[in-house]
């Protein structure tokens, strides 16, 4: 039987949205259990209807459950939701399907607010064996190995995410917004003079097991509502065109250095596809983009090849490397 998480005072929320995640978030609550700190993290999970045992796992760990009908559900209604009921001075929003690699993940995640401006953190996401080559390609490039706490734009991911909850109470996530309202109150509270910071000594897995439905609607989701944040903002047939075969050509150059272009070519070709198909259907408008900002959304990466090492081997120490065993993902 798995101990409780039990928070004497909370300095930090962790909140977790969840549907139907009994196969990932165990995982995730024992690396939380397992965090330098634990004791001062008050777990939230924020659930729209699963019918699984995602409930009973997260109360064998005395998480805190929220529960929001699915027809209610939007993601920045279920973040709302969790903030309303965190009592930490810091909210930490976590998928249910990711999880820690180190002890240190959440000291980690909070250690950048010692500056007064800094309004957001954001930590570094990586694949695991189950993610795809593109998706892979997709973390390097939006999550790189160095840290930056004064972030010139307001990309962000709310996979691996902190704010001050003083800052959420004066503005509060869209809840109209069919995904990317992360980038949306990043933008907005960038606009107040607040800075944005990204700790690459803070990393999760992140693990996607998609059809390739699934990754079509997801890009899809997100292209909607960046047309709402960027009203202007035009993605057309061309791009599509043009964007899926550099982003195959990126990736394929990659994984021929990787040798693994074999196992992977069809993989690319199926994930770069929907990816832009996605967009292309949900993202027609537009708008004033930073350059920096557009890259990280769509461009493919360079043609430069890093150093051979393993993902994190050339970070430096960041707390006890967090051992799982006997757990499904």
């Amino acid at each position: 039987m798995s101990l409780k998480i039990v928070v004497m005072k909370p300095i930090c929320s962790l909140i977790i949205r969840s549907y139907n995640e009994q196969k990932h978030i165990r995982r995730l609550l024992e690396g939380v259990k397992r965090q330098t700190i634990f004791q001062q993290v008050e777990v939230i999970l924020v659930d729209s209807g699963s019918n699984d045992d995602t409930v009973v796992i997260a109360r064998e760990y005395g998480v805190k459950v929220i529960n929001i009908r699915p027809e209610e559900f939007s993601f920045g209604r279920a973040l709302n939701r969790g903030c309303m009921a965190a009592q930490g001075e810091y909210l930490l929003f976590a998928s249910a399907h990711v999880y820690p690699l180190y002890t240190d993940w959440i000291e980690r995640m909070i250690a950048p607010f010692h500056d007064k401006n800094v309004a957001l953190v954001y930590g570094r996401q990586v694949g695991c064996e189950v993610s795809k080559y593109s998706e892979q390609q997709l973390f390097n490039k939006w999550f790189p190995s160095f840290s930056n706490y004064d972030q010139a734009i307001s990309f962000c991911n709310n996979a691996n995410c902190v704010v001050r909850k003083e800052l959420w109470e004066q503005q509060q996530y869209d809840e109209s917004l069919t995904g990317l309202e992360d980038l949306a109150w990043a933008s907005q509270i960038k606009e107040k003079k607040y800075k944005i910071a990204y700790e690459a000594l803070a990393p999760i897995v992140h693990v996607h097991e998609e059809t390739p439905s699934r990754i079509k609607n997801r890009y899809r989701r997100e292209a909607i509502a960046l047309k709402i944040i960027y009203p202007n903002e035009k993605f057309s047939f061309f791009n599509f065109i043009r964007l899926t075969i550099a982003n195959i050509f990126s990736d394929s150059f990659h994984a021929i250095h990787d040798k693994s272009f074999t196992s992977n070519f069809f993989s690319i070709i199926m994930f770069r596809y929907m990816q832009f198909w996605g967009t292309y259907l949900g993202y027609n408008q537009k708008n004033q983009i930073n350059e920096t900002l557009r890259n990280r959304l769509y461009y493919p990466n360079d043609m430069k090849r890093p150093p051979r090492h393993s993902e994190l081997t050339h970070l430096p120490p960041s707390g006890e490397r967090i051992i799982y065993s006997g757990f499904e993902g």
